[in-house]
Parts: C-alpha cells; sequence; structure tokens
C-alpha cells in the first residue's frame, strides 16, 4: 500500500469492513465518503451471489438513493429494530473508540441506526486518529432552526466556538430539516461530559459525539490494514 492516496485508504478500509457482513444479516449502511465504498463493496458481493438473504438500514437519504441503485434490498427500524452490524465512517477517533461524526450531516441518523446495532464497525484512514476528540475537528450538532442563535449562545457557555454550517449561500440543511452547528471545542478533556452537557439542552436535537458505541476499527494506512476490536 505504500504511496497510495487517501481516498484509496479509505477504500481499503472499508471493503475490509464489508467481508464482515454475512448473508441473512440485517446492516446498517453508513453515510460519507468512506462508507459509501463499503456500501458498493456489499452490493457487489449481492450481485455476484456471494451474499444472500440481507437486508440494509441506510443513515440518511443520499446512502438510501445510493443504495436503490446498486440493488441493495432495503428494509426500515419499524420493520427490523435492531440490526446485526453497521458498517460507517468517522471524523475522528480516539483510543477508546469514542468518535467524531456527522461532517457529512447525517449524525441524527447514524446515532439512531447505531444505538440499534449489535456490532458498529467504523473504518478510517489512519489521519482520523487522535489522542484526544476535538484535537483536529468540530463538534457538529444539530439544532432546530427555532431559536438557534440561543444554542449558539450556549454552546459558547462551554467553551465552543461555534459556526453555522453553510450550503452555498443558505444554512446547510439536514435529512430532518435542521440546521448545524459546528462547534470548536479545542482537545476535549471529558467526551462523555460534555455529551451530558448537550443533550440537556433544549433545542439541540443531537450532537456528533459517539461515545462508547464503536466495538471494531478498521484503520488502513500506507503500512497496511490493521483490525482492532474492544473487549
Amino acid at each position: 500500500m505504500p504511496g497510495m492516496n487517501v481516498q484509496a485508504l479509505k477504500q481499503q478500509a472499508a471493503e475490509r469492513a464489508a467481508e464482515f457482513v454475512q448473508a441473512g444479516m440485517i446492516i446498517g449502511l453508513g453515510t460519507g465518503s468512506t462508507a459509501i465504498f463499503a456500501t458498493r463493496c456489499i452490493a457487489r458481493r449481492i450481485q455476484s451471489g456471494d451474499l444472500r438473504d440481507v437486508l440494509a438500514v441506510p443513515t440518511s437519504l443520499a446512502t438510501e438513493a445510493a443504495a436503490l441503485e446498486l440493488g441493495i434490498p432495503l428494509t426500515t427500524l419499524a420493520e427490523q429494530p435492531r440490526l446485526d452490524i453497521t458498517i460507517d465512517g468517522a471524523d475522528e477517533v480516539d483510543p477508546d473508540f469514542n468518535l467524531i461524526k456527522g461532517g457529512g450531516g447525517a449524525l441524527l441518523r447514524e446515532k439512531i441506526v447505531a444505538q440499534a446495532t449489535a456490532r458498529l464497525v467504523i473504518v478510517v484512514d489512519d489521519s482520523k486518529l487522535v489522542d484526544r476528540l476535538g484535537r483536529t475537528w468540530a463538534v457538529p450538532i444539530e439544532v432546530i432552526p427555532f431559536g438557534w442563535q440561543s444554542q449558539a449562545a450556549y454552546l459558547q457557555s462551554l467553551g465552543a466556538a461555534p459556526v453555522l454550517r453553510q450550503d452555498g449561500d443558505q444554512p446547510y440543511r439536514t435529512d430532518q430539516g435542521n440546521i448545524i452547528l459546528d462547534c470548536d471545542f479545542g482537545p476535549i478533556a471529558d467526551p462523555a461530559a460534555l455529551a451530558r452537557d448537550l443533550k440537556s439542552r433544549a433545542g439541540i436535537v443531537e450532537h456528533g459525539l459517539f461515545i462508547g458505541m464503536a466495538r471494531d476499527l478498521v484503520v488502513a494506512s500506507e503500512d497496511g490494514l490493521r483490525h482492532l476490536r474492544k473487549s
């Protein structure tokens, strides 16, 4: 793998994670530039006959559209409330497998699917590994549009520098019609405590801190692939 670019590393990690999917599983399909490689690999396995009797729950409208185009059979959490495995990416991963997610704007659906999953597999290139969350990435926080400035002020009181995510000259809208404040907290000493503070605030729909959810981590680097598991 020497000399491979980041996209190639992402593909290596995602395709390795896709090998964990077995016949008969209910699977979660993640969102973003890394997870799409896993979705495509799963589709190829289905088309070749290597993978049978699987159903998938997408974590965003974009992933749903991609899965339908690729011919992956879809289901819903109403029909299948418990998933066997979800493969998704992350913006940062700390040594305890805590994550920052939401760079692609799908953090709410991603977290709902992750909470319904027995085995959350995160695929990243090694640039996403950090000693503390917040080292290189802001925390995306989904808020309702009404009174969002008051949420920004609250986040400032917690030490963040919130920035309203834009889509051209308009605020970015999530699949639920909400907006996102990207909040730079700097390195986060206690991600679990921050997550509790964020969850307690009315108007904050969800945040991009995924604490204690990931069980598997597939990391690609120019030195090769690593599969790490949390006991």
